[in-house]
């Protein structure tokens, strides 16, 4: 373990951009340094969510965000004591950590140990302490360690299986519950790509059978039609006997901005058959059907498809093959003027930036995979996520976005937008903000702003996506271009975002937000009733819900969790309009909107007064409220 005489505490606080950090004072009862109890909990949050670093003899101000320097006398009997515990299954299920994963720090003539916490593999989680995992997994969210539900915790068990989750050989299911006219389209797609191909020799049992959509289980003598064969070719009644919060939708939306309006849409309505070979079949040439085909030549034939073709087909392959179907939320795909968007119920199972360089491929429903693959839509394992980045690089758009969230249930999102990556709208319109001083900035500096003017919000994960710089040099620019009043910073941590200052820099392109869909309310929207608030608005809020009111007031950073609070207890007191919201919380109206609003409004944490999103009224509603104003029912 070496000792790194050179590290300070302004590294530290930028360390905190890129990973979880937790800070605690582990003096033990003589002063020389103890294991914390609570540590484990934390080691077991970390490894469950994306790894991070605990501090031992460091303290943070949890108000100022600052770091103090306590010091632990003794590392080598702290080293012990941890590896002794990690050791031990009745403090912790597994030890992830070796001696690289400890480092000590000298800061201000004090020695502090670093555990350096790696994100556990899939066949490790859940990392829980204690004997039960039910009980004692945990995970990271807002800066805190919290225990996961026992839903959370069995889906971890489940995703250690080697087994594809589509393999499962679904009891009391047979042929009756597949769409024939959908098998017998794909044995046709099937065969024009491979007439001679051996699968096709058999009936439509033989040919599910080789395609694995109807198994035998060798050990057991148990057979029948497996889950990959009922999403393909199923039935929607049938699918939806085993899978019942299975959705798939497709919406074509008019307008580059965030909304619910569509003027195209194919869900699981019943009227059609619902399974997943059809939703290919109707979606695809859908996503590509505007796209301008350039005349090239392969050979003696005119060639039809562009690289942008076969990203879009990739992308919706690689949600339906990847998506968690015992997931609560619906599979989403979303076709914008300035954008496309893909939703999936599931978490990655591989790091993002492994996806992303390609080569690691850990496919969750595997036959899936395969069925798409005889087709020729879907590339080869852990070659189609780095084909969609090459393919809009070619294009010079705006690199694609891959993010996972895990509120208001874990699921995977993929944007691609097709927007320039250095529009000369920005170039001039920060020209215009900051004068002559924006020219003085470095070219990483320039960058970052063009990306927060394009985008409105930022943060330092979507930087490090875009540009290959070193992250520390990242947060270096980040933190000189805010202490320098270029941008302004919200939340704190992982979760610190970057936006421009006033005046409003004019996005060029929304977040599809496809966990959520705000409309674009007038900023000036005048109050429901017409009337001004009353003397004391607030009369109506708990004691508890002013003092969380008063934190965000006092914060310009405040927590994530304490701002939601803030807005739902402002709209379960009274309706409110956006532009109320922002004169009651000292926020800009746009911010609220994307940021917080757009989310609490798909999780039915509120809702709109009015169903049409550009009624002149339109207001945010808590559910409990009544549902009816001036004789319209709310949406």
């Amino acid at each position: 373990m070496a000792r790194d005489q050179g590290y300070t505490l302004d590294d530290i606080a930028a360390l905190q951009e890129t990973d979880d950090i937790e800070c605690k004072l582990a003096a033990g009862k003589d002063g020389n340094g103890a294991v914390p109890k609570d540590m484990w909990e934390t080691y077991s949050a970390f490894a469950n969510t994306d790894g991070g670093s605990i501090f031992l003899g460091l303290k943070q101000d949890k108000k100022t965000g600052k770091f103090s320097v306590a010091g632990i006398q003794d590392i080598p009997k702290l080293k012990k004591q941890i590896f002794d515990h990690a050791n031990n299954r009745q403090t912790v299920n597994v030890n992830l950590l070796t001696g690289g994963h400890l480092h000590e720090h000298i800061i201000q003539g004090k020695s502090i140990l670093e555990i350096a916490v790696p994100k556990a593999k899939r066949k490790d989680k859940p990392v829980y302490i204690g004997s039960n995992p039910l009980t004692g997994s945990y995970i990271r969210q807002h800066e805190g360690d919290y225990k996961l539900d026992e839903e959370a915790v069995r889906r971890m068990l489940a995703e250690q299986s080697d087994e594809s989750p589509d393999s499962v050989i679904l009891p009391n299911y047979d042929l009756d519950d597949l769409d024939l006219d959908s098998l017998k389209a794909y044995r046709n797609t099937f065969a024009s790509l491979k007439p001679s191909h051996p699968f096709l020799a058999g009936d439509n049992l033989e040919f599910l059978e080789q395609i694995r959509g109807w198994r035998k289980d060798r050990e057991t003598g148990e057979e029948g039609l497996t889950m990959a064969g009922l999403l393909m070719f199923g039935k929607l009644r049938s699918i939806h006997d085993y899978l019942p919060y299975y959705i798939l939708d497709y919406q074509e939306r008019p307008e580059a901005k965030t909304e619910k309006r569509w003027i195209d849409r194919v869900t699981t309505d019943g009227s059609w058959s619902g399974n997943l070979y059809d939703f290919y079949r109707k979606v695809y040439p859908k996503l590509v059907a505007d796209l301008k085909v350039p005349f090239e030549l392969e050979g003696p034939t005119r060639r039809d498809e562009t690289a942008v073709h076969k990203a879009l087909r990739e992308a919706l392959v690689n949600t339906l093959i990847h998506a968690d179907y015992k997931g609560r939320l619906s599979i989403l795909a979303v076709k914008r003027p300035d954008m496309f968007g893909f939703r999936n119920p599931g978490l990655m199972r591989v790091p993002i930036e492994y996806a992303i360089r390609g080569g690691d491929s850990d496919c969750r429903n595997r036959i899936l995979q395969d069925m798409f693959r005889y087709i020729g839509a879907g590339e080869q394992a852990g070659s189609g996520i780095p084909e969609i980045f090459q393919s809009w690089e070619s294009q010079h758009w705006r690199a694609p976005r891959i993010r996972e969230d895990r509120e208001p249930s874990e699921q995977t999102v993929f944007e691609l937008h097709m927007v320039s990556l250095y529009p000369q709208e920005a170039f001039d319109g920060l020209e215009a903000l900051f004068g002559s001083r924006f020219k003085k900035l470095t070219e990483m500096e320039r960058n970052i702003l063009v990306v927060c003017y394009a985008e409105e919000s930022i943060d330092h994960k979507r930087i490090k996506e875009l540009y290959n710089d070193h992250p520390s040099d990242i947060s270096k620019a980040l933190q000189k271009l805010a202490k320098e009043s270029f941008l302004k910073t919200d939340g704190t941590g992982r979760g610190m975002t970057y936006r421009l200052p006033e005046p409003e820099s004019k996005s060029l392109i929304s977040s599809p937000d496809l966990d959520g869909s705000s409309p674009d309310l007038d900023d000036n929207s005048p109050d429901l009733d017409g009337s001004s608030p009353d003397s004391d608005p607030l009369s109506k809020l708990t004691p508890e819900e002013k003092a969380v009111l008063g934190e965000v007031l006092s914060k310009k950073n405040a927590p994530r969790h304490k701002m939601e609070q803030a807005i739902i207890s402002l709209c379960k007191m009274d309706n409110q309009t956006l532009d109320r919201l922002a004169q009651y919380l000292s926020r800009r109206p746009a911010y609220l909107r994307d940021q917080y609003l757009t989310g609490l409004v798909e999780t039915e944490r509120l809702k709109h007064l009015y169903p049409d999103p550009n009624h002149p009224k339109q207001a945010y509603v808590h559910p409990d409220r009544s549902t009816r104003n001036d004789g319209e029912e709310q949406s």
